[in-house]
């Protein structure tokens, strides 16, 4: 089913979306703070709020099953986007972003994130067009990352830099310190780069991989480029402010990793499905479509997503609580000292 919108709708709703983005970056440029919880919270719920208006307005200007395609699509997304959440808080910790500057640095994360993911989305729906069997591959990419998720290893990548940033503190001279959100300062007279470039250029290396998981999810669920990069940008919209609500709790979530990899392995299959249901492919069932492969709907994958994330949340919200009783009592005294050390 192809969906048809209205052309006002689709460039109205772009050109909206790109007026709340501006908006934003004017705000944290302006106006750079550390944002309470009440703060946070307010801003994710308008986020949320708009982005269920707009799965209304494709209900009312489209059909209802482009509309559910938006929300699971968004809510994918989401997911995704908490995981990458998670490793942005490494790369603060990282290279000791100052709080008050990470506003800004996050700001320029999600920028860089939608443009890259909006050069995979163009990518994406041209192979989708010119090669129907290419779900096959985006569905077993898709199944090696899940696995990957849940069952590799810690290696501990995290704590040490790329090689790309490697390469920029071998060639280039960069200050010790930040100077606010500049990317050049002044040190003993002389013009030198801040540790902002090798963030900016961690957060962005980090998007192109997590763009090369989420792409290839989100396709499983529409191949309608409007809805797909439309979910992206509301995926995206609020995650700064989530970064503040739960950036302490994010790395606590022990299950979160496995809740995503259900997600992703469950549209691996999905994927696979989809291509042998309608894809001709010469090595299986005599070049013909295996008509038995099972269409995975809409609504099931948005049951399966949203009880996937609830249950991983759930489990890891749990495990704080069992490992916050079994600490000793005498230990209150260091919990206590700890939790001011954080409040400063």
């Amino acid at each position: 089913m192809t969906l048809a919108l209205p052309l006002w709708f689709e460039i109205g709703s772009y050109v909206v979306l790109i007026l709340i983005l501006v908006g934003d970056l004017l705000l944290v440029s302006r106006r750079p703070h550390v944002p309470s919880v009440r703060e946070s919270a307010l801003w994710i719920g308008f986020y949320v709020a708009l982005a269920l208006l707009f799965a209304l307005g494709i209900l009312l200007l489209g059909d209802a099953e482009h509309a559910s395609q938006f929300v699971t699509g968004w809510i994918t997304e989401y997911s995704l986007s908490i995981d990458n959440l998670f490793v942005f808080v490494l790369i603060m910790a990282r290279f000791k972003v100052p709080r008050a500057s990470q506003q800004e640095v996050l700001m320029a994360g999600i920028v860089i994130a939608l443009v890259l993911r909006g050069i995979f989305i163009l990518i994406g729906a041209q192979l989708i067009a010119n090669f129907g069997w290419i779900f096959y591959l985006f569905g077993a990419f898709l199944l090696y990352t899940a696995l990957r998720q849940a069952f590799a290893p810690d290696s501990g990548e995290e704590g040490r830099d790329n090689a790309l940033i490697r390469v920029i503190r071998r060639r280039l001279r960069i200050s010790d310190d930040f100077d606010g959100f500049r990317l050049r300062t002044t040190v003993d007279g002389r013009k030198v780069l801040t540790p902002l470039i090798l963030v900016l250029l961690a957060l962005g290396t980090t998007d192109l991989l997590f763009a090369l998981d989420s792409i290839p999810a989100i396709f499983g669920i529409t191949t309608s480029p409007f809805i797909v990069f439309t979910a992206n940008i509301f995926a995206l919209m609020g995650l700064r402010q989530l970064y503040f609500l739960l950036g302490h709790l994010i790395d606590r979530l022990a299950y979160l990793g496995y809740g995503i990899a259900v997600i992703l392995g469950f549209i691996g299959v999905k994927l696979v499905f989809h291509a042998m249901h309608t894809n001709s492919v010469p090595f299986l069932n005599g070049g013909r479509p295996i008509e038995w492969a099972p269409e995975i709907g809409t609504g099931t994958s948005l049951l399966v997503i949203l009880v996937a994330m609830a249950v991983a949340t759930a489990a890891s919200l749990l495990k704080i609580r069992i490992d916050s009783r079994s600490v000793p009592e005498n230990t209150d005294g260091q919990r206590s000292e700890s939790r001011e050390e954080t409040n400063e």
